[in-house]
């Protein structure tokens, strides 16, 4: 599996539609959605799915976009599309975090871009897994015991997990995180919110110390775990509690996504925002760090890096 700093040959992001849960707010979020692809568009090519129902005539007009036509259920393509190894591009199973919601057409995305748009070779997993949940450096990789050891995910042990992985994304152990969480996601706590590899020895993780914050306990003991780790660590505080309708928004920083020179990093209109910006910056001094106000994505528990997946 590649590190997500390696040169990206495409980045895939998927647009919300009027059969989405996306319809209530629909405007809001395609504005949102229009920034962040003209934003990516600026370093890498960008390849957008869009539902045959969606006007893409706004979109058309960015450069080093373009286009394939598949009705999805969702747009989190993260968690659906192939994930890129060394060896092969692979598509396991997609069931929406646990049969949550439809994943009928997600689950079919793959296979139909890649003998269509992407003429490439497509190894099929007989295994539930979305990108959202694992991060690497190409020699360990990251998960949380929430989200993989999940019944609602396979039915296998931690040992048959650790097996699939390594034997399909050739990497040489697993560390598997006990605790983090942060309210709003309902993934069963992804690594992509909670703790990310930045190079071979790095890690950033979200980092909460308001003591009186949901979050605040969860997201401390995951910091004693990843203390424990040979890694440097980076602590990326989240932005202070964050609302839509009434509901908690699952606001982190750690979900940002790699643009070959530049990096898109979720903002929040907190004062955190600039500050988490200049701690990447400061430890990626070759990469260009961008925030982008992220905070229409949350409403639906996702931020910038689900609504992308890298293609290398």
């Amino acid at each position: 599996m590649f590190a997500e700093w390696n040169e990206t040959k495409f980045i895939l992001v998927s647009l919300p539609h009027k059969y989405s849960d996306w319809n209530k707010y629909l405007e809001d979020i395609t504005l949102s959605y229009y920034n962040f692809v003209k934003t990516l568009a600026e370093y890498v090519k960008v390849v957008l799915i869009h539902h045959s129902s969606t006007d893409i005539s706004e979109f058309k007009k960015i450069k080093n976009c373009e286009f394939f036509c598949f009705d999805t259920n969702d747009t989190w393509i993260r968690d659906y599309g192939a994930i890129s190894t060394k060896n092969a591009y692979l598509d396991f199973k997609f069931n929406a975090w646990g049969d949550k919601f439809k994943s009928e057409l997600d689950n079919s995305f793959n296979k139909e871009f890649f003998s269509k748009y992407f003429k490439k070779d497509l190894k099929s997993v007989d295994f539930i897994l979305e990108g959202g949940s694992i991060d690497t450096n190409e020699e360990y990789l990251l998960t949380t015991s929430k989200c993989l050891l999940n019944d609602n995910r396979n039915k296998k042990s931690r040992y048959e997990i650790e097996q699939v992985l390594k034997q399909n994304l050739n990497i040489k152990e697993v560390i598997w995180l006990e605790h983090g969480e942060i309210k709003g996601d309902d993934t069963d706590c992804h690594i992509d919110t909670l703790a990310r590899f930045i190079n071979k020895d790095t890690i950033v993780y979200s980092a909460c110390e308001d003591e009186n914050d949901i979050n605040y306990l969860e997201l401390k003991k995951m910091e004693e775990e990843l203390k424990k780790l040979p890694f440097k660590l980076i602590a990326l505080n989240i932005p202070k509690a964050k609302y839509y309708e009434g509901r908690r928004l699952g606001c982190t920083y750690v979900n940002f996504v790699y643009a070959n020179d530049a990096i898109i990093m979720p903002s929040y209109d907190d004062e955190n925002d600039e500050i988490n910006l200049n701690k990447l910056q400061l430890a990626l001094p070759d990469k260009k760090i961008i925030a982008l106000n992220s905070l229409n994505f949350v409403r639906e528990n996702g931020s910038l890096h689900c609504s992308c997946m890298n293609i290398f």
